[in-house]
């Protein structure tokens, strides 16, 4: 019998049995192929969401096999790799009627408020397929590679709103796998100059394949670092890809006129305030934006770039697990000495 990793309740995970779904009307049943363990897994892990009711699969960066297609189901047939967008728009809001899915007012979501990735089957609902969350893996791209291209997808908005363009100076605050994911493709978009930090040297060191400058910001003044390298100009996009006050407020010293700022880090809800001199962004005429996920679109863009080899993919693969392996390569993940950890189910 198939299993799955279910979440009973906070910190309490279980590798059960399970019966394999069948598909309704309008829905796909999944053989889960890959699933790689994101930092919102931990999150949840410890401290629950809002919006999920236990017990609940989680995982939510996902590709498989269609196993079986519902009624109704006529783009997609047994046999087709897939990845799947998890975040699911409901397509008639104001925002989803505007082209903004990501703000969408009925926004629901794969391993939240559906069953996710950590298990070996798992059902794609009616509304996931109906939105276009489910894109058909290129040839040339694995099942591993396009469990990544959630991050991927989520990486191209954030630069998007980030307005990052040929010429440009960006600065990543943040050497984790996302952040090298915004070196890599702020490099392909065309920036000249792109500056990595983070303030733990193994991350650094993992972070040499962008090809990005790289500078350690606890032993070295960035403020100081980033004046050199852009005769004072400053960076033209600063990327905070940490859930940091502290990096958030520090990127306003940061910024160069004109520039802009995003906050593609969340802060914990338990402490959501940093304190910002208002005055760089009046004086400067620069701003700030915000990331919190992708569109279905951004999702296909993800595999096609991922596909055409100009991200080193492969390299945010640090290790590979089995699905009772789950609880093991969460502790892990949170450790941070490993880019990304890939459940195959």
């Amino acid at each position: 019998m198939p299993k799955a990793a279910v979440l009973k309740d906070i910190e309490n995970l279980e590798i059960l049995e399970r019966d394999i779904p069948s598909p309704k009307k309008g829905e796909i049943l999944l053989k889960v192929k890959s699933c790689a363990i994101c930092g919102t897994d931990i999150k949840v892990f410890h401290h629950g969401h809002k919006h999920i009711v236990f017990p609940r699969v989680t995982g939510h960066e996902l590709s498989g096999i269609i196993e079986k297609v519902g009624t109704d189901v006529e783009q997609y047939i047994e046999g087709d790799r897939v990845a799947v967008a998890p975040a699911i728009p409901c397509g008639q809001c104001y925002y989803c009627r505007k082209g903004w899915q990501s703000m969408c007012d009925n926004l629901k979501a794969i391993g939240y408020h559906f069953d996710g990735g950590f298990a070996e089957y798992m059902i794609v609902p009616e509304i996931a397929i109906r939105n276009g969350c489910v894109n058909k893996i290129p040839e040339s791209v694995n099942f591993d590679q396009a469990s990544l291209a959630e991050p991927l997808a989520c990486v191209i908005n954030g630069q998007q709103l980030s307005r990052v363009e040929v010429g440009d100076t960006v600065l990543i605050l943040g050497a984790g796998p996302i952040g090298c994911l915004h070196a890599e493709l702020a490099k392909n978009t065309g920036a000249t100059k792109v500056i990595l930090a983070d303030v733990v040297q193994q991350r650094i060191d993992m972070a040499a394949f962008t090809g990005a400058i790289t500078v350690n910001s606890k032993e070295k003044d960035l403020k100081k670092f980033v004046a050199e390298i852009t005769d004072g100009r400053m960076a033209d996009r600063v990327i905070v890809a940490v859930g940091s006050a502290e990096a958030q407020e520090q990127s306003l010293e940061l910024v160069a006129k004109r520039g802009s700022i995003n906050f593609f880090g969340g802060l914990p809800k338990e402490s959501p305030f940093a304190r910002l001199n208002t005055n760089v962004l009046h004086y400067g005429e620069s701003f700030i934006t915000g990331t919190h996920g992708s569109t279905p679109l951004h999702n296909q863009m993800a595999l096609e770039l991922i596909a055409s080899g100009r991200i080193k993919i492969n390299n945010y693969i640090s290790k590979k697990m089995k699905l009772d392996q789950v609880l093991e390569g969460l502790r892990e993940a949170e450790e941070r000495k490993v880019m990304k950890i890939v459940i195959n189910p």
